[in-house]
């Protein structure tokens, strides 16, 4: 099996607080893995680490085959990265930024245009993309976020809290994005969620984690027998309190 992500033994302290215990996981290609844990179980470090924002201080991980130790540059040439709080550039207009952003990533004319339709294509914003940032809701914002995203097509997309604090509708839209871009381009997805029901509904596998430590780890079904959960709200519960 190819791996877009092989998590190898990464650990991370911050002062006398271990956040990150030794965590080893894979994804495949096109694969969606879902990071599951309470505010300071460790999610956030591990997604910063593999997105090269911080240096782990052991063990490593290989992304599209580089190392985020040895090779960060060439690790962020196959990875994107969406923060929980990402934002755009609020005196563009949606067509703007993602010009923008396309630009970034390509040189060629021809290609800039076919990730910015690409793009267009993905947050499904049609004519609200003529207008400025400043006027659009938080999930238009983040529909004009996760396509700029996924846009050029990486390896693996790295996602922390993808629907926050969004309505039921823009976190559906989002989570079925999601889904048909591992599945059309083969990208791998990484997202970290504080709502089981999301990973339940969109990712194919994922870890439960508490204090910087797995705590079960599989397939969504799998997890649900190892917990003899109906959901994965009951399988969660059970594993942080040892139930």
């Amino acid at each position: 099996m190819t791996y877009a992500l092989d998590v190898q033994k990464l650990s991370k302290s911050y002062g006398k607080k271990q956040a990150v215990r030794e965590v080893s996981f894979q994804i495949a290609e096109g694969e969606i893995f879902g990071l599951m844990g309470m505010n300071g179980a460790g999610k956030t470090t591990i997604l910063r680490m593999l997105a090269t924002l911080l240096r782990p201080d052991s063990g490593d991980a290989l992304i599209a085959g580089s190392s985020i130790v040895h090779a960060p540059d060439k690790v962020r040439r196959s990875i994107c990265y969406l923060p929980d709080e990402a934002g755009a550039y609020r005196t563009m207009t949606g067509r703007q930024y993602l010009e923008f952003i396309a630009g970034l990533y390509f040189h060629d004319e021809d290609e800039q245009e076919a990730c910015c339709r690409l793009g267009e294509e993905i947050c499904g914003l049609g004519d609200a993309l003529t207008q400025k940032i400043s006027t659009y809701s938080r999930g238009m914002t983040r529909k004009l976020v996760l396509a700029r995203t996924v846009m050029p097509k990486p390896r693996l997309a790295i996602l922390d809290e993808p629907t926050s604090g969004l309505d039921v509708l823009n976190s559906l839209d989002i989570r079925g994005t999601i889904r048909r871009c591992a599945e059309e381009f083969g990208t791998a997805f990484l997202l970290s969620s504080h709502h089981m029901q999301e990973v339940q509904t969109t990712a194919h596998r994922g870890a439960i984690m508490k204090d910087g430590q797995f705590l079960a780890m599989g397939t969504i079904g799998e997890l649900l027998e190892t917990y003899e959960a109906q959901n994965l709200e009951e399988a969660f519960e059970r594993a942080v309190k040892g139930v």
